[in-house]
C-alpha cells in the first residue's frame, strides 16, 4: 500500500484537521498514512509546536492499525538531543522524522531569519545546522523535508540549486545514508515543476553515495492535501533508483514505487 507519511492533526500546533477527517480522506484515496505530530522543543513561543505524547497515544491508539501509523516530527537542535531522544525511545512510534524548522534560535518561517543577509549565507547556516544534526540524532527513521527553508525564504529564487550548495548537500546525504536513514521526499513544493527539477539531483547523490530508501509525504495539515503530490515523489524515486518505504514499528516496509 502507498502511505502518505507526514500528516499533521489536532496535536500539532499548527492543524485543525481532526484524526476521523484525515481517515476518511485516506480512505476515500485507497492510500494509508501515518500521523506524525510536531515536537519542536524549546520553540522560540513558549508551549508552541510540542505536545502531549500520552495523550497521543491514549487518544489515538485505538485507531492504529495497518492503514493508520503513528509518528511523530521532531525538531533537531543540538540543544535539545537528549530531550528530543528520551521521547524517541520512551514511545511506541511507528515512524520518526528529524526536520530543521528552527536555527539560531529563530524559526526559518519568520523575515527576521533573512533580514540583511544573503542567500547563500543563510542556506549554509542551515545546512550547517541540518549536517550537525543528522550526525547526532540517530535515533530518527527519515530526514524531512530538505527543502524546508526554500518554502519561506526571501529571495527572489528560493530553490535549492545543487552546484550552489554541493559541498554542503555530499556531507548530509553521505552522513544520512552512511547511518542507513531514509530521506524524506516532502510533495509540499512538487507542485512547482521547478522546484522538483532541482531536487532531483539532491537524490540523485544520496543514491550514488550509498541512500537506498526515501519516504513520500505530503505535510498535509488539512485533509485536502493529504496524498497530494505522492504520484510525482514516486517517479523521483524512481529516477534516483530509491525504494519508496514507510515506517511500521520503527522498521522500513515497501510503499508501491
Amino acid at each position: 500500500m502507498l502511505f502518505d507519511t507526514h500528516i499533521h492533526t489536532t496535536f500539532s500546533t499548527d492543524s485543525n484537521m481532526n484524526i476521523e477527517t484525515a481517515l476518511n480522506r485516506a480512505a476515500a484515496l485507497g492510500q494509508g498514512i501515518t500521523i506524525t505530530e510536531h515536537m519542536d522543543l524549546s520553540y522560540p513561543e513558549p508551549e508552541a509546536f510540542t505536545f502531549d505524547v500520552k495523550a497521543y497515544f491514549k487518544e489515538y491508539e485505538k485507531y492504529r492499525n495497518d492503514k493508520l501509523l503513528l509518528g511523530i516530527e521532531v525538531g533537531m537542535r543540538p540543544d535539545c538531543l537528549d530531550e528530543n531522544r528520551r521521547i524517541v525511545e520512551g514511545h511506541s512510534f511507528d515512524y520518526v522524522i528529524g526536520s530543521i524548522h528552527v536555527v539560531e534560535n529563530a524559526d526559518i518561517y519568520h523575515n527576521s531569519f533573512y533580514e540583511s543577509r544573503s542567500k547563500q549565507e543563510v542556506y549554509n547556516i542551515y545546512f550547517d545546522a541540518m549536517l550537525s544534526c543528522v550526525k547526532n540524532h540517530d535515533f530518527i527513521d527519515s530526514l524531512g523535508h530538505i527543502d524546508y527553508i526554500a518554502r519561506y525564504a526571501r529571495y527572489q529564487d528560493p530553490d535549492i540549486h545543487y552546484h550552489e550548495f554541493s559541498d554542503r548537500l555530499d556531507e548530509i546525504v553521505r552522513a544520512a545514508a552512511e547511518r542507513e536513514k531514509a530521506m524524506e521526499i516532502n510533495t509540499r513544493r512538487l507542485t512547482s515543476p521547478e522546484a522538483a527539477k532541482q531536487l532531483l539531483p539532491i537524490y540523485k547523490r544520496f543514491a550514488e553515495v550509498g541512500g537506498k530508501m526515501v519516504t513520500i509525504g505530503s505535510d498535509a495539515h488539512k485533509p485536502d492535501d493529504i496524498g497530494r503530490g505522492l504520484a510525482i515523489a514516486q517517479e523521483m524515486a524512481e529516477a534516483c533508483n530509491l525504494r519508496v518505504a514507510y515506517f511500521k514499528q520503527r522498521k522500513p516496509e515497501w510503499g508501491r514505487a
